[in-house]
């Protein structure tokens, strides 16, 4: 499973090139298809490539890059070919240059980029990212930036944590429910916006606070300016962020990352005990659940599964044969900790299931005597329409099957997920106020085809 996408902007009295790289790098975890920046240095220039952040940059040279002004962008997609398709997308406009790196997903996308063609505009790329700075565009010629970005997110929907600039002017953008994150941090000689904290600690900064949904934030070397533009009553942070997505060290919407998964392990061994001999984590997704798990239950932890990390994010698998053989390659089991034991394995999220009946085949083939299987988020039944990589009910393995029947098809001998209950307890924000679209089948936006949570209540803010 894959998430869409790390943004972040920076203005500084200082050269911003190296902060933006430093600050990708932090932001790594949720993107390697492709990473980019772009500056402003009398006009806007972008550099992209294909990879991981020090193989995007490789071709250029740093200290070449100049700029007190820029956005960057770490990129997930399965679809991405070329770095001119990577992110940041700049377009010249006659509102002037606009730069734009966007996480989450426009849901009417397509109905907008007819619109756009029907009225004149050309697609050089087709992406989503050309529709929205078309439409502020088109917005900015008679409106003020407040004004124009709040018809933006009047007309787009879906999730969105944008960083863009107009010209010189650098501003980030939630969306009005929150569902993808976005924070605002003090650095030496400048501000930053970016996708999670962890950017701001590795550039040595110090945490300002969220960006609320619906707000837009422009900063400065001097400071910041923000513009709430749209209140909803209801939020929708995604929940998968705390569980899986977000670095543990990150702090989302003032909660810290690794108590909410420290907490779903705890909880997880309240609803789902079993005698055992040791935990194991699914390295690195499950280490902090199965921290929990292990602390509530009394079961010692043990690393039962060594991750090797070292296999090439480009290998190439040619045949059926050798694709089965990419998780061994991955996690092999510790003789020691598994041979003969019962174990229980524990991990965020089981999607399609066909590595975890792989990891249970292993642990078997090792000789563990009982493989009981403990997953810290509720089934998936639905698919993820706002930046997540499963689209399809296809896909899923919990899509129409029981839990029993669940467990049989990854081989366990007993299967625990978390209640939906247990998942808004460890998170300690409300359930109203959580995008549960994929465990529940109800979507907090409008998707064609699916149950609206609830209607939309909003308090236009002028």
């Amino acid at each position: 499973m894959k998430e869409s996408c790390g943004v972040v902007a920076i203005a500084s009295r200082n050269n911003v090139a190296e902060s933006l790289y430093i600050s990708l790098m932090a932001l790594q975890h949720r993107g390697q298809e492709a990473a980019g920046i772009a500056l402003y240095n009398g006009k806007i220039e972008t550099y992209k490539g294909l990879g991981l952040v020090e193989e995007a940059f490789r071709k250029f040279d740093l200290k070449e890059l100049k700029g007190n002004v820029g956005i960057g962008h770490t990129y997930y997609s399965v679809k991405i070919s070329s770095p001119e398709n990577a992110q940041p997308t700049l377009l010249h406009t006659s509102a002037g240059d606009i730069a734009i790196a966007h996480n989450g997903i426009i849901v009417n996308s397509s109905e907008l980029k007819e619109e756009l063609m029907k009225s004149g505009h050309s697609f050089m790329y087709g992406s989503e990212e050309e529709a929205i700075v078309y439409l502020l565009a088109d917005y900015l010629k008679e409106k003020s930036i407040q004004k124009a970005t709040k018809l933006l997110m009047k007309k787009i929907n879906g999730s969105y944590s944008f960083t863009f600039m107009l010209n010189e002017r650098t501003f980030g953008l939630r969306d009005a429910h929150g569902i993808k994150p976005l924070c605002i941090g003090k650095i030496d000689n400048g501000y930053i916006i970016t996708s999670e904290s962890v950017a701001i600690d590795a550039l040595g900064g110090e945490f300002i606070r969220d960006v609320e949904p619906g707000e837009l934030i422009e900063i400065t070397a001097d400071g910041y300016k923000s513009y709430k533009l749209i209140n909803e009553r209801y939020k929708a942070h995604c929940f998968f962020e705390y569980v899986y997505f977000a670095r543990a060290d990150s702090f989302i919407d003032g909660i810290e990352v690794y108590k909410v998964r420290e907490k779903l392990g705890e909880i997880l061994a309240r609803e789902h005990p079993v005698d055992a001999d040791y935990v194991i984590p699914i390295p690195d997704s499950g280490r902090a659940h199965a921290y929990g798990y292990s602390k509530a239950s009394g079961i010692p932890l043990a690393e039962g599964l060594m991750k090797n990390r070292y296999i090439a994010r480009t290998f190439i698998l040619p045949t059926q044969k050798i694709r089965e053989k990419l998780v061994q390659l991955k996690l092999n089991p510790v003789k020691s900790i598994v041979n003969g034991k019962r174990i229980v394995i524990v991990d965020d999220s089981i999607v399609r299931g066909t590595t975890m009946r792989k990891i249970v085949s292993l642990l078997r083939r090792y000789g563990a005597k009982q493989v009981h299987v403990r997953i810290a988020s509720p089934p998936i039944i639905a698919p993820c329409y706002f930046g997540i990589d499963m689209t399809t009910r296809e896909q899923l393995i919990a899509s129409g099957r029981s839990i029993e029947e669940i467990r049989e098809e990854i081989g366990a001998d007993s299967l625990g997920y978390i209640s939906i209950d247990g998942l808004v307890e460890a998170m300690g924000i409300e359930k109203d106020n959580l995008c549960l679209g994929c465990v529940t089948a109800e979507y907090p936006v409008p998707v064609k085809g699916e149950k609206l949570r609830f209607q939309k209540e909003l308090e236009k803010w002028e």
